[in-house]
């Protein structure tokens, strides 16, 4: 397993670059087909491939999802080298989510020869844009979820190996102010400064957000206008919303929309970016303690279950009514940052987890 994660991890692949991102998926192809001893379909939605392979002939029921892309450049192994040192693992994207795809493929390999049993019904969807939004997937997951008995997502677990059945919903929104352009010096009596206006919407937004229901509003990216010597014509602010509920992600859309101008003769648009729904508690449906029972079965820890604000496909799995559980990955931590490492001892018991709970899973459907 060590060994499929270095070649996974030294084949880089950011989200934005189609051409790394088809040498990843070949890889990743080719990590499947050993390890399931069927190629994959391939699934190339705007230049982005996705992989998945449907194991068995039976009616699909249990989903195993993961993704490919990393936040990491290419050119990143320069200075994050592969590396392997006291039992922990280094090098870009190996906990999100390389080590999760390395002990999927190898969990599913397992489930025949240790618990006797078929993997009929069993999908498996490698996506290659979860980490700039699903914008060319999320048809795929939500598809691939719909009729499902379960969605396991081997993201990297949360401390101490908790799973996580709670997820923020995420929505994006841009703010775009329209002002009237006039020169500074001269006649700025005659402008409309849309720069102005979007230092009362910034206000307006940042008050938007409920702590007690742990729904944060936060007003991000700010740009506004052209040069320093002239009243700002545009100026537009990027908004990051996460909830825990759809009610109060709808709270908060409404209100969005309801932003009014400050300021006489300026215009207001408030358009919306990518989302995804919140992974509401409850919508395990009781994954959690079947793993739990899994775990001590095989004389494993048994993991706690968490909530966590960082969203995943596991929002769209659960957004569409599959119960869901998430976070059965590796132990590590440090995504998307300089010490981003995976624990080596970690591999074999979370893919023996993972291993056994499909197990599970398609004995109950066998019955």
């Amino acid at each position: 397993m060590l060994e499929d994660l270095r070649t996974l991890v030294e084949v880089e692949s950011p989200s934005s670059d189609p051409a790394a991102l088809h040498r990843s998926a070949e890889a990743v192809a080719a990590l499947g087909q050993r390890l399931t001893g069927q190629a994959p379909e391939w699934l190339v939605r705007g230049g982005v491939p996705h992989l998945r392979w449907d194991l068995g002939d039976g009616p699909r029921r249990i989903l195993l999802l993961g993704h490919h892309d990393t936040v990491w450049p290419v050119g990143s192994l320069a200075t994050h080298p592969w590396s392997v040192e006291d039992g922990v693992a280094r090098g870009p994207g190996c906990f999100d989510m390389k080590a999760g795809l390395v002990l999927l493929l190898h969990a599913v390999a397992a489930v025949p020869p240790a618990y006797g049993t078929g993997i009929d019904g069993v999908s498996i969807l490698v996506t290659g844009d979860e980490e700039v939004g699903s914008v060319t997937s999320r048809q795929l997951v939500e598809d691939a979820a719909r009729g499902c008995r379960a969605a396991l997502v081997a993201e990297g677990a949360a401390e101490d190996g908790a799973l996580k059945v709670e997820r923020k919903g995420l929505a994006s929104y841009t703010v775009r102010v329209a002002g009237r352009a006039a020169h500074a010096g001269l006649e700025p009596h005659l402008g409309v400064n849309a720069g102005v206006e979007l230092a009362h919407q910034v206000l307006a937004v940042a008050e938007l957000g409920d702590p007690a229901a742990g729904t944060t509003v936060t007003p991000t990216l700010l740009t506004a206008g052209s040069s320093a010597n002239t009243v700002p014509a545009a100026a537009e602010l990027a908004v990051d919303v996460r909830a825990t509920t759809r009610t109060e992600m709808q709270r908060v859309d409404t209100a969005l929309r309801s932003l009014r101008p400050y300021l006489h003769g300026a215009g207001l648009d408030v358009g919306d970016g990518h989302d995804r729904p919140p992974m509401e508690a409850g919508s395990s449906g009781g994954l959690e303690d079947l793993a739990g029972a899994v775990a001590a079965g095989l004389g494993l820890p048994v993991p706690d279950s968490v909530a966590v604000g960082g969203g995943s496909d596991g929002n769209f799995t659960a957004g569409v009514g599959t119960p869901t559980l998430d976070g059965l990955g590796a132990l590590g931590g440090g995504a998307h940052a300089d010490d981003e490492h995976v624990v080596v001892e970690s591999l074999a018991p979370r893919a023996a987890l993972l291993a056994g709970l499909v197990a599970v899973l398609l004995s109950r459907r066998a019955s």
